[in-house]
């Protein structure tokens, strides 16, 4: 090849022999190899995987196919090898001439170089966030949640990190995790003002840059156990829903080279993902705690004996995925130092079911609760509760039954009164089932609730049972489309003569189970008030006038 056609080409070119003397190289390469001249060894001339690369291609035999010297008129190209020269890369491409020299040319790659590990850390970050954002979101469980972030913060952003909870009261709470540990959740009696930035990222507020945090000024308490000297931090804020999520802060050792302007970019980006996940897990937690709350409100009470009258209780909701609905019951314990007074006992049904239901619910327990003074009076109750829900936002109506419960010498004396609700039965001693002639209007649909109430008698091991509609109207059975009915119900209270009341409620919510099965059915519930065999008085619940609560 000519030496001036050589000399013109837009690369740096150098030509050796075969003994590694340089012959020939243009004024590119003479200004980018400054040892390198015509005469040179090339072992001095250039960086040596240049030489190495010469040297390997020149020890092949003159007249191999990819040696110096091939056959044929044509020069040969050999597989090109790539390098440093200086902080730039190249790749050497070799032509092998017929008269044995072997010409270099040399390519300025390091763009290119630059490009591609750009796009592969692109992606890698890529993916990072993707399945950052699948780990964070798989789970609403606050504790979870926060404890993943800080793994995958230390496992790819740094070589510890913290996930600092937005303060409550005085003191902070972090979970810190080091790149191969586990997270740790730990509390410090301190505020964040020793960290620069920090108070400014729990409030939301854009981050500090890196350079500006003097990592010898980090307090203790920011470094895990074992880390080490740090040698810079990164502390970004955790935005959530409007409000901060928390902040991140993010360690590299004294070894390592510290964070640069990409990365805390990026670690930006992941934070902003982080937040919003565990923004979601607060709200989560809190609106779970908040229901949890007033769940325990609306759950049927545990009843308990009260003076010498056992009392029992079962609730099924419509759906097994029910906590509530719109069936309820609850025992109101006379007084404890008022002997001869009466215990309320109501069960009642409210249109409808589930949470909307039970909402109502809670309403009519409490507005009955309020009218405690008055239970003396059943039609009085009754009335008042009908025009507090008249004048209530609801359009909901509720059928109920009170019974008004006390213990005189063996027996039980009951004055009970039903408002559009199933009468109560009783069981008598040898089996026979008597249904309560009481009878009303349900309350909360018309401006009148008038209702009749009508007194028995529970002789001991005797039982009056209060029950919904649920358990009558329960389809199942053999068909799977029968309903329970009132005959099979007063067959399954016949078998109950002389049990106590728990035993009672078991029965009949056990043969009910049975009977739907897994079909449908509403909410049903059952109450049972029985005289005790024996003379003996039990002692008063323990919890003082008002109902039971669970």
């Amino acid at each position: 090849m000519k030496r001036s056609a050589l000399r013109l080409a837009p690369y740096p070119v150098l030509v050796a022999d075969t003994h590694g003397v340089v012959r020939f190289l243009n004024d590119t390469a003479s200004a980018l190899l400054p040892h390198a001249r015509p005469g040179a060894d090339v072992t001095r001339a250039v960086p040596g995987w240049l030489a190495a690369a010469h040297q390997n291609l020149s020890a092949v035999p003159v007249g191999s196919p990819t040696g110096p010297g091939s056959a044929g008129p044509a020069p040969s190209v050999s597989p090109a090898v790539r390098g440093e020269i200086g902080e730039r890369s190249f790749e050497a491409h070799p032509t092998c001439e017929v008269t044995g020299e072997v010409v270099w040319w040399l390519v300025d790659d390091t763009d290119h170089l630059l490009a591609r590990e750009a796009l592969r850390m692109e992606r890698e970050r890529t993916a990072f966030l993707g399945d950052a954002s699948n780990a964070l979101l798989s789970s609403l469980n606050l504790a979870r949640c926060t404890a993943t972030t800080a793994r995958l913060a230390a496992g790819h952003l740094a070589d510890a990190a913290l996930v600092i909870e937005p303060p409550v009261g005085r003191g902070l709470v972090m979970v810190s995790c080091t790149r191969d540990g586990e997270p740790v959740r730990r509390q410090v009696g301190v505020g964040p003002d020793l960290v620069p930035g920090l108070p400014e990222a729990l409030q939301g507020f854009p981050p500090v840059p890196a350079r500006w945090i003097d990592p010898a000024a980090a307090p203790a308490w920011i470094v895990p156990d074992g880390f080490g000297t740090v040698g810079s931090i990164v502390v970004t804020p955790l935005p959530g829903h409007g409000v901060s999520a928390g902040a991140l802060v993010l360690l590299r050792g004294a070894g390592q080279a510290p964070f640069t302007e990409n990365e805390e970019v990026f670690a930006r980006l992941f934070a902003a993902r982080a937040g919003a996940a565990l923004s979601a897990a607060r709200l989560y937690e809190e609106q779970s705690s908040i229901t949890e709350t007033l769940m325990r409100e609306l759950l049927p009470p545990v009843l308990h004996d009260v003076s010498g009258v056992e009392f029992a209780g079962a609730y099924r909701p419509a759906a097994d995925s029910e906590r509530v609905g719109g069936d309820f019951y609850d025992v109101h314990p006379a007084p404890a130092d008022s002997e001869g007074q009466e215990s309320l006992v109501i069960l009642g049904d409210v249109c409808g079911k589930g949470l909307e239901a039970a909402v109502l619910t809670g309403k009519i327990r409490n507005t009955l609760h309020a009218l405690l003074p008055m239970a003396d009076d059943h039609q009085r109750v009754l009335s008042l509760l009908n025009g507090a829900l008249l004048n209530s936002h609801h359009t909901r109506f509720a059928t109920l039954v009170l019974a008004s419960a006390v213990r005189h010498a063996g027996s039980v004396r009951l004055r009970l009164t039903s408002a559009g609700h199933p009468a109560p039965l009783i069981v008598r001693g040898d089996g026979q089932v008597e249904e309560v002639r009481t009878h009303g209007t349900l309350v909360g649909a018309l401006p009148e609730a008038p209702a009749v109430t009508v007194e028995a008698t529970l002789a001991p091991g005797e039982s009056c049972v209060l029950f919904s509609d649920g358990i009558t109207e329960a389809r199942g059975g053999p068909l799977g489309d029968d309903q329970y009915g009132d005959d099979r119900l007063r067959s399954a209270l016949s078998e109950c003569a002389g049990m106590p009341a728990s035993a009672v409620v078991e029965h009949i919510q056990m043969l009910a189970s049975q009977w739907v099965r897994g079909g449908r059915h509403d909410d049903m519930a059952v109450v049972a008030i029985t005289a005790p065999r024996n003379n003996h008085l039990s002692a008063v619940g323990g919890r003082g006038p008002g109902r039971f609560t669970a």
